[in-house]
């Protein structure tokens, strides 16, 4: 009898042909799921049955609750290796082996600058007004040529979000608690003195984070105000780096001139929520590492992962 696999969160309906799935389709059944399930006891019964899950990213958590009314899940398999959502202490306890599957960092660099550049041009509302017949040439862009770029956080990501601003002829500065001049000289940025130094000096402030008790909150109502009326905050790293409520505030009585969004602390984002409204908020539903070349990275890996557990032997697992 074969065992069964759930792939959650497919929001594209493309997981099973982005992978040759034929390695593994002797042995497992593979079924996807194109809707996000909200709700845990439906979710429950969609997979009660499944002895392995996979999963995308943080779109579903998978916290120890959820372990514990699955008592024939096996296997769980993420895209990327870092998953916040997943209890892998709880996964230890039940006897799940969770796997992972590399991540490309060049697809959430390119959002950034898609946010950044949005932003800065006006580039939405421009081509809004175009297609309505609106007024032609509606407003004045801002520019980057001499403009300060401050990143928190020089990472992969983070470097190569600096090389591009470098390319724009931007001062570009960095600071982190752990980043050293050392670090900021091999990119050729400066180092910031302080997190509020940063703030107070950049006109576009990036946030390029890992997401741990640290950095909760890093950015909440104080830093916010400490930033320039005419600066943009970009955050493509992690929701509940910057307090949600803070931020809403700024944008609302426009302490800042506006914010790049491609993750939020709720995914998908309720209707009602102010991020779809604001006019000063540039946001994009996740899309960082939703491209070709990730996800065909994923699935393939997926596959890898499936297989190698089939045959007793799993890779890339996350502990």
């Amino acid at each position: 009898m074969k065992l069964s696999c759930a792939i959650l969160d497919d929001y594209q309906n493309i997981a099973l042909s982005m992978a040759d799935w034929s390695a593994v389709s002797e042995k497992v059944e593979v079924f996807s799921l194109t809707q996000h399930v909200n709700n845990e006891d439906e979710l429950v019964t969609l997979i009660s049955h499944c002895q392995i899950v996979v999963l995308m990213r943080e779109r579903t958590p998978f916290p120890r609750k959820l372990f514990a009314r699955l008592p024939k899940l096996q296997c769980l398999v993420t895209s990327g290796m870092r998953n916040a959502s997943i209890d892998l202490a709880a996964a230890s306890e039940y006897r799940v082996t969770v796997c992972g599957t590399r991540s490309l960092s060049e697809p959430p660099v390119e959002i950034t600058w898609a946010l950044i550049l949005g932003l800065a041009r006006n580039i939405v509302e421009e081509s809004c007004s175009l297609r309505n017949k609106g007024p032609w040439q509606n407003s004045i862009g801002k520019d980057l040529y001499k403009k300060r770029l401050g990143l928190f956080g020089l990472g992969k990501i983070g470097m190569k979000v600096a090389s591009i601003g470098l390319a724009f002829g931007m001062d570009v500065v960095a600071y982190s608690q752990n980043l050293t001049k050392e670090k900021t000289d091999t990119v050729g940025v400066k180092l910031a003195e302080s997190k509020e130094e940063l703030l107070q000096s950049s006109d576009f402030v990036s946030i390029h984070l890992v997401l741990s008790e640290r950095t909760l909150g890093w950015i909440g109502e104080n830093e916010l105000g400490l930033m320039k009326p005419s600066a943009y905050l970009i955050n493509t790293a992690r929701a509940p780096i910057v307090d949600q409520s803070a931020l809403i505030k700024a944008l609302q009585q426009k302490w800042i001139a506006g914010a790049g969004l491609d993750v939020f602390e709720e995914e998908p984002l309720p209707q009602d929520h102010p991020f779809r409204t604001l006019p000063n908020v540039l946001a994009t539903p996740h899309l960082g590492y939703v491209t070709e070349s990730n996800y065909q990275t994923y699935y393939k890996e997926i596959v890898e992962n499936v297989r190698a557990f089939l045959s007793d032997s799993p890779i890339r697992k996350l502990e």
